[in-house]
């Protein structure tokens, strides 16, 4: 009998070819520089959004590029090759959008996806805060209806690219006596009266990315902002980590494949005792051990992807919740022990900053924390197992 390849199409394989060429040219040449300056490249966006691969998952009816949820993680993927803290232009506004696409109306998607698609806007998303981590549910930033407007105040911890983009999800508490289920969900604008956003954070990795608070002192918003029907936001907060913990697996094997890239030009070319590093069977080892470790992980994701897509057309998809959080955990852990073993087959280049290896090692980090722990990660999928 017969059956489709099990494969991506060959739109996917062309859409990976564009894109790698796009990073190689614009994105990966400013990437140690954004790394070491810490500031956010507009020229790198620009870039992104002249070549339409900034938002493109964004369906065509708002103007987006429609692409499917495989195309899109290749686009993190080959991006973040080049440059992690760039691949998170196209996964956050991935991440600050899905809640819309999921629940908001059709009001408020036309409003705020057209902008994110033609470039004029980035959007985020703001869960965490400085008490509620991985316990997101115990969030403390209340929205309070008066008339037909809601007055936010809280802080939001950990927002990725705040302060650069214009739009930002913001889950807020509307029924304190309701736990999870008394949590909403609104779109908050940078312009808004009374927000603010709190210093860059110093971080290890993703430099050229800002991390920075976003503060709501007495924000008056309309209650039309709201995303889907009041006390829905924290099951539309969990829905959107369902796809966009896929978008950062992706992210991990970017970063995963330019280290192993890397490694393999420079041991092919340097030489000890007379001959190629390549040439010993260690090395050898070590690099079979490195590609079999992203291939796994990119197989999961991928496969996590189809689901991702199957599910956002409206066809339930029952172990996507597994397959994204093991997707998300394979991918990273795999990430971070593939980028120490890159450092340490360039030796003491590997160590320092004339390398791109120790900062795709310092990048690969951050994915194996974000968008849930990776402990987390094991209980969200101990948790499906036992159902």
């Amino acid at each position: 009998m017969s059956f489709p390849l099990y494969a991506p199409a060959e739109e996917h394989d062309m859409l990976r070819e564009t894109v790698r060429a796009l990073a190689d040219e614009k994105i990966a040449p400013h990437a140690a520089e954004a790394d070491e300056t810490e500031e956010f490249s507009w020229d790198v966006y620009k870039a992104l959004v002249a070549a339409d691969l900034h938002a493109v998952h964004v369906p065509e009816r708002y103007e987006g590029a429609g692409a499917d949820a495989l195309a899109t993680v290749i686009v993190i993927e080959e991006v973040a090759r080049a440059c992690a803290s760039t691949s998170l232009i196209p996964a956050v506004n991935k991440l600050g959008t899905v809640p819309l696409l999921l629940s908001a109306s059709e009001e408020v998607k036309s409003r705020y996806l057209v902008p994110v698609a033609k470039g004029e806007a980035m959007f985020s998303y703001a869960l965490s805060e400085p008490e509620a981590g991985s316990d997101a549910a115990s969030m403390k930033t209340r929205a309070v209806a008066d008339g037909d407007s809601y007055v936010l105040n809280g802080t939001k911890m950990w927002i990725t690219n705040a302060g650069v983009s214009e739009f930002y999800t913001v889950m807020a508490v509307t029924d304190p006596s309701a736990g999870a289920r008394g949590i909403s969900a609104f779109v908050v604008e940078k312009s808004d009266e009374g927000v603010s956003f709190g210093p860059k954070e110093k971080k290890l990795g993703i430099k050229g990315s800002p991390t920075r608070q976003v503060i709501l002192d007495d924000v008056r918003i309309p209650a039309d902002r709201m995303i889907g029907a009041p006390g829905t936001g924290f099951k539309t907060a969990l829905a959107t980590l369902d796809h966009t913990r896929i978008t950062i697996a992706a992210q991990a094997l970017g970063i995963a494949q330019g280290a192993l890239d890397y490694a393999i030009g420079y041991i092919k070319e340097r030489r000890q005792f007379g001959r190629p590093v390549a040439d010993f069977q260690g090395v050898q080892f070590m690099l079979a051990d490195m590609a079999m470790k992203l291939e796994a992980a990119r197989q999961l994701t991928y496969h996590a992807a189809a689901k991702s897509e199957r599910a956002m057309a409206g066809e339930p998809q029952k172990d996507l919740t597994f397959l994204s959080s093991a997707a998300k955990c394979a991918a990273s852990d795999a990430a971070m022990d593939i980028t120490v073993d890159a450092v340490q087959l360039l030796g003491g280049y590997g160590y320092t900053k004339d390398f791109p290896v120790e900062r795709m090692m310092r990048d690969a980090k951050i994915t194996q924390i974000y968008e849930g722990t990776n402990q987390i990660q094991r209980m969200v999928m101990a948790r499906q197992l036992l159902k």
